[in-house]
């Protein structure tokens, strides 16, 4: 870090202008931060990753090597974002047709939301509070709060704890202690 700025950009990475990065965050070797991308406070960014334009990303996100976040990918606060997992922008791409981003859907992951790795989330889909998809798989729909998700395509396999324990079928956390009850929108804490 210099004295000017309160976050790391390794010297091999490339920040445009018109970005906002928050206190504490890393920026690791060889990636790349586009203009109108909004970064919040104690991040980390491995190498390769690459920030779209007008991205929005919350405070304590970890974005793992090689994860390009496309325009129209929205991340609250503490996502995680494992080795080379995709975002697509767009569900029906040309070349020769190219939309721009009045073509790109919107992809939301809410809070404490992890992809593993090689996982990859197609466009216009919404990851619920503390969801977790296993690696290598592919979302293609919604997913609920504490959400456990597997396979190609994704689907439900169980339920996770905020604190990233796989949950039996009384809603307990046995490393933690928390309880839930199921909703509409997936699990909500006791």
């Amino acid at each position: 870090m210099n004295s000017t700025k309160k976050y790391f950009v390794h010297e091999s990475s490339y920040v445009d202008d018109n970005v906002k990065i928050g206190d504490g965050t890393k920026i690791w070797q060889f990636s790349h931060i586009q203009s109108g991308a909004t970064i919040g406070e104690n991040c980390s960014f491995g190498q390769n990753v690459n920030v779209s334009n007008n991205v929005k990303i919350g405070n304590g996100c970890k974005v793992q090597n090689n994860v390009s976040l496309y325009e129209g990918v929205e991340l609250e606060d503490y996502v995680f974002c494992g080795p080379s997992m995709v975002f697509t922008n767009d569900l029906t791409p040309r070349a020769k047709y190219p939309k721009g981003s009045a073509g790109y859907k919107k992809t939301i992951l809410h809070t404490g939301a992890t992809v593993g790795a090689n996982a990859t989330v197609v466009c216009g889909h919404e990851l619920g509070k503390w969801s977790m998809v296993a690696a290598g798989a592919v979302v293609t729909k919604n997913v609920k709060d504490h959400a456990l998700m597997a396979g190609v395509p994704a689907r439900q396999i169980g339920w996770v704890c905020e604190c990233g324990e796989i949950l039996g079928t009384n809603l307990i956390c046995q490393k933690c202690g928390r309880a839930y009850v199921e909703d509409e929108s997936g699990l909500v804490e006791k």
